[in-house]
């Protein structure tokens, strides 16, 4: 499977000849709605980095996920690691994730030595979609009344305007499949995770450091939005992967 790969090359006069950065955006959003038009491209351009902005499966400009095995945890690593494979033109990338792009990044250095540095933000030690029944999902998307808030919540997202509603009720249930599993795939590479300081869903996200060989914490300004959108998560990132 080919992804929507957005190319945001530096200039020579400012480019200071560091690695460039891949962006991954979270669930039911897109690199354009997460980073492209959040101040990220600029703020990492300014830095003289290079951006590559990457639209998950069934997100953005990317294929639609049309059966359920192109849907699991493994086809959209290895999806992702292709990408990024050819985004990094033979030499080194780093790599920002939030939310599900963050969840997804934390096992993809296993499976692509290029990926130099992480930034996660968002992430959570447990597998987000573990609790939704893909039944009571499908029922709720079909005019149902939702078997609970969580069902509500998750039919109300997918089916916003603009959404690949089938793509994203294929995604949850072959991500849960293969749970997100931190000990299993820890990244060995310099990573820092980011929250939000008032973002639930990120909630012991702190606890992941344990897992890592050489992994730092840092809190920001914001609940789950407000946390990616802010400056402070912003300069976290660019001093991070400058150092």
């Amino acid at each position: 499977m080919l992804l929507a790969t957005h190319h945001f090359p530096v200039d020579g006069a400012t480019s200071n000849a560091a690695p460039p950065v891949a962006l991954l955006h979270g669930f039911a959003s897109s690199a354009e709605a997460d980073f492209l038009t959040t101040g990220w491209v600029a703020a990492l351009h300014a830095a003289g980095r290079s951006v590559v902005a990457i639209d998950l499966p069934g997100h953005g400009a990317s294929p639609a996920l049309t059966s359920p095995p192109e849907a699991t945890t493994s086809a959209v690593l290895d999806a992702l690691s292709t990408a990024l494979t050819a985004a990094a033109g033979g030499g080194s990338i780093d790599l920002v994730g939030y939310s599900l792009g963050g969840r997804l990044a934390w096992d993809l250095p296993a499976r692509t030595p290029q990926i130099r540095r992480l930034v996660l933000g968002g992430v959570s030690p447990m597998e987000p979609f573990a609790a939704v029944d893909p039944a009571e999902l499908a029922a709720a998307l079909g005019g149902a009344a939702p078997a609970s808030p969580l069902i509500g919540m998750m039919a109300g997202m997918i089916s916003a305007p603009g959404l690949d509603t089938a793509s994203l009720a294929r995604l949850i249930p072959g991500l849960a499949a293969e749970p997100f599993t931190p000990a299993a795939n820890a990244p060995q590479v310099p990573t820092l995770l980011v929250a939000g300081g008032n973002d639930p869903l990120a909630a012991g996200g702190e606890a992941l450091i344990a897992e890592l060989t050489a992994g730092s914490f840092s809190t920001v300004p914001g609940d789950h939005r407000g946390a990616l959108d802010s400056p402070e998560f912003r300069s976290a990132a660019l001093e991070f992967l400058g150092s």
